[in-house]
Order: structure tokens, then C-alpha cells, then sequence
């Protein structure tokens, strides 16, 4: 029977800072494999050495090589959180490995600067791109990198600064678990003019109540843009209606270059600015009662320059009173007030008109058509699951956007 190998995680601290069962395994092993700087952590025996470096086919070859030896690997911190662990067992099948892991370097960094991490997100440089590690960045509440030696803290500060994401109070972390161990905090400006050494994490925790930044990106899509390039409200984020969404909510509405359209509820304005972006020659309402998502969508609209978008402030149904009757309307929000809003909206819809209302509970879904129902409209309903993909420890998984109802009505001609 081929011998189990054993992975041990190591810290900056050595042999200090490992467990008994970690200990005794370094002492009895006949073989040690690992990076010069974790070899050197330990003190001299018979054991042999091979230091293997970041060459993950050289590695594959000496663990080969070993054949029958017992032998222990030395990994840095966790060997299975961005480490080595989950590359070998793959590889050689996890029947041949024990992980013994030592606290990572970005727990600790974490219970340094007193934060949570259980939904923050989480990467490492060596192996994600930065323009992708910073469009993430940009609606993460909690942040922890694993920096390298060329994209230091400083030119990661710069990236999002360079994107106007200014939000942030960042933390770099060096030497952690060692009498060396330093802590500096931050706004990413003082970060970006510091230089670091190469054994680092940096944490970023977003500022109190700050809205996520645009993406900046020069190109427009007539509709379906990215939700990352409106301003939106963070304790109100996710409410905006996600992409995928918008463009069969958009198609349903039928629109034409001279189309009369009520958005009401419009929060940031995300649908109402597409829709805008269709009725260049007409007039798209777009109604919200929040005076903080109102300015945010005044923003948004002045980005995206769509001079057929007319912001309307105020409370549905009192707000439409004095707008034209529409070809299109779109409801969306949330509570017992939407069948009612809809109900309040059908009779100023026009001949051939369409309704779309986007609901997100079962309820309200049956509401929404008892009232179309009742209004004599054809009516129709769409459930759409979305799942967006999301790279995180060097492999995509899929986050499930809520399900939500569409709610589709024509008034007939």
C-alpha cells in the first residue's frame, strides 16, 4: 500500500505556532518537500530535503518520485485556502493525503483588523486578474486579497482609485504571527503612496452607508447594461432590476422610438433609462418617492445622457395624475400596495397598450392577474431564475439571483 502523505500548514511563526500533532509529524518524517522558506522554519534532522518552488510540475514529479516514503509536505498557512492541498489531491487522488491545517494568513489578518469574513470576498492576485478582482470589489461589503510582489496593496489602491472606487477603508497586514507583525490602516489614497513588504494581506471594509460606483466603462448597450454601471443605493442594493431581467421586461413592453412610457417605482432608473434609450422621440416617467434613489437616478440619467427620460418625484398614484396617458407601463417594487398601484394604472393605459409588472412573491403574482384579469386585459406570466457565474478560489461557481415573477397584460385595441 502506497504511504499517506501528510500537508502541514505552516505559518510565518514556525514550529511556534503549530499544534502537537503537527509537531510530531515534522519530527518523525523521513522526508520534508516545501519551499526554501518553510524548509528553513525548521530545524536540522536526518530527514531529507526536497525543496520543490512554485513549479506545480516540479512538484508533481518529487511527490512521484517518493514512491512508498512517508514524507510531509510544508504548505503556508491553510493548505487548502489558496494553497497546495486541493492541486495534489486532485491530482493524485485524496486517498493519498492528510491536510493538517495551520490558521491562514487571511484569518488572521481578518481577526487583526476585528472583521467578519464569512461573506466577504475573497482572492489572490497570483492566480485572478486585477481588472476582474476590481469589478468585484466594487459591491463587496468586506474585501481580503492576497497581494503579490508586483500588484502590491499600493497598485491595487491605485486600480480603484482609478475607478473611482473611493469607498473603502483598507488594511495591509505584514508579517502576521511574527514579532515583526504590522497593521496599517487606511484610505486607499494614503495606501497608494506607501510601499509594503511582500508577505501581506490587504482588507478592505466599505465605508458606512457608501453608494456602489459606476463601472465607468465607455461603451453603452441600448439596454441590458451591466447592473455595475448605475449608482445605486447600498442599503438598497439589490432592488435594482438585474440586467437579464430589464431586457425581456423591455421586450415585452413592445416599445417604439415615439412610445409614451410610466415606470413607476423607478429607484435608481435603471429600466426607465433603457427604455429611454429606445423612446428617443417619445417620453419615458419615470416616478419614485425615495428622494435618495430620485437623486441617484438623476445621475444615472445625466451618464447615459437620455434627454427623453422626465424624473418625476413624488408618490404613485397622485404623481401620474397629470402625465399623459401611456402605450407602456412598467410597475415593480415589493408589498401589498403594488396589485393596487396596477389596478390604479390600467385605466390610463392606451388602446393596444402593454403592462408589465415585475412582482417577487407568489402572492402578489396572483394579485397582479386578478386585476389584469378583472381590467379584461390579455394577460400572461414569466418566472425568471437567474444564475450569474462568479470566479472565486480559482474556479466558477453559480449565484442564484431571487426568482421573480414578470407579470405581462395588452389592453386590446
Amino acid at each position: 500500500m502506497t504511504a499517506r502523505i501528510h500537508i502541514v500548514g505552516i505559518g510565518d511563526d514556525g514550529l511556534d505556532g503549530l499544534t502537537g500533532q503537527a509537531r510530531n509529524l515534522i519530527d518523525q518524517a523521513t522526508v520534508l518537500v516545501g519551499p526554501t522558506q518553510l524548509l528553513e522554519k525548521v530545524p536540522a534532522s536526518d530527514a531529507k530535503r526536497i525543496v520543490v518552488g512554485s513549479n506545480l510540475e516540479q512538484l508533481q514529479q518529487s511527490i512521484r518520485d517518493l514512491g512508498d516514503q512517508p514524507a510531509v509536505v510544508l504548505a503556508g498557512g491553510d493548505p487548502l485556502f489558496y494553497g497546495i492541498a486541493r492541486y495534489l489531491t486532485e491530482t493524485f487522488g485524496k486517498d493519498r493525503f492528510d491536510v493538517v491545517p495551520h490558521v491562514s494568513s487571511m484569518q488572521l489578518a481578518f481577526a487583526r483588523v476585528k472583521e467578519s469574513w464569512d461573506d466577504a470576498y475573497l482572492t489572490n492576485l497570483a492566480t485572478q486578474s486585477l481588472d476582474r478582482v476590481v469589478d468585484n470589489i466594487r459591491t463587496a461589503e468586506r474585501v481580503g486579497i492576497f497581494t503579490t510582489e508586483d500588484i502590491s496593496p499600493s497598485v491595487v489602491a491605485e486600480a480603484l482609485l482609478d475607478r473611482r472606487i473611493d469607498y473603502f477603508t483598507a488594511y495591509v497586514c505584514e508579517d502576521l504571527g511574527t514579532p515583526d507583525e504590522t497593521v496599517t490602516q487606511g484610505d486607499l489614497t494614503s495606501i497608494r503612496g506607501q510601499s509594503f513588504g511582500v508577505m501581506n494581506v490587504m482588507v478592505l471594509v466599505r465605508k458606512s452607508g457608501a453608494a456602489d460606483r459606476p463601472s465607468g466603462s465607455a461603451n453603452r448597450r441600448l439596454f441590458g447594461n451591466p447592473d455595475d454601471l448605475f449608482l445605486q443605493s447600498r442599503p438598497k442594493r439589490g432592488l435594482l432590476t438585474p440586467a437579464e431581467v430589464r431586457c425581456i421586461a423591455l421586450s415585452e413592453l413592445d416599445l417604439t422610438p415615439q412610445s409614451t412610457v410610466w415606470d413607476v417605482g423607478a429607484g435608481c432608473g435603471s429600466l426607465a433609462i433603457e427604455a429611454a434609450s429606445i423612446a428617443t422621440q417619445g417620453k419615458v416617467y419615470a416616478i419614485e418617492m425615495d428622494a435618495e434613489d430620485y437623486g441617484l437616478m438623476i445621475e444615472n440619467a445625466k451618464m447615459f445622457d437620455v434627454p427623453s427620460l422626465i424624473p418625476v418625484h413624488g408618490q404613485a398614484p397622485e404623481a401620474w395624475k397629470d402625465l399623459p396617458d401611456p402605450d407602456a407601463i412598467f410597475v415593480g417594487g415589493t408589498g401589498r400596495v403594488v396589485p393596487d398601484l396596477v389596478s390604479a394604472a390600467v385605466p390610463r393605459l392606451a388602446q393596444g397598450g402593454r403592462i408589465v409588472v415585475n412582482v417577487s412573491s407568489p402572492d402578489n403574482l396572483v394579485s397582479v392577474q386578478n386585476v389584469l384579469s378583472t381590467a379584461g386585459l390579455v394577460h400572461d406570466v414569466r418566472m425568471i431564475n437567474i444564475s450569474r457565474g462568479q470566479y472565486q478560489m480559482e474556479r466558477v461557481r453559480f449565484e442564484s439571483l431571487n426568482p421573480t415573477f414578470l407579470v405581462l397584460g395588452r389592453k386590446s385595441k
